[in-house]
């Protein structure tokens, strides 16, 4: 794949339309920032993956495919 090439095609089809909502869109994709998960959690959400990890360090757990033999 040819990278320039691509991007010319791009361009190309960007220059070819007069649809607004289409130039918007490609803008907003190639403009918007990058996001965390995290920051979208709420506060609950965040202290519950907290204590999760807690448990796991201190060894209360159950590994998965212990648990599926049980229940199988």
């Amino acid at each position: 794949m040819d990278i320039q090439l691509e991007k010319r095609e791009v361009i190309d089809i960007l220059e070819g339309t007069d649809d607004l909502s289409i130039i918007l869109a490609v803008k907003k994709l190639l403009t918007k920032k990058k996001k965390d998960w995290w920051d979208d959690l709420t506060e609950a959400q965040k202290e519950e993956i907290k204590e999760g990890e807690r448990q796991i360090e201190r060894g209360e757990f159950v590994l998965y495919e212990d648990m599926m033999k049980k229940y199988r």
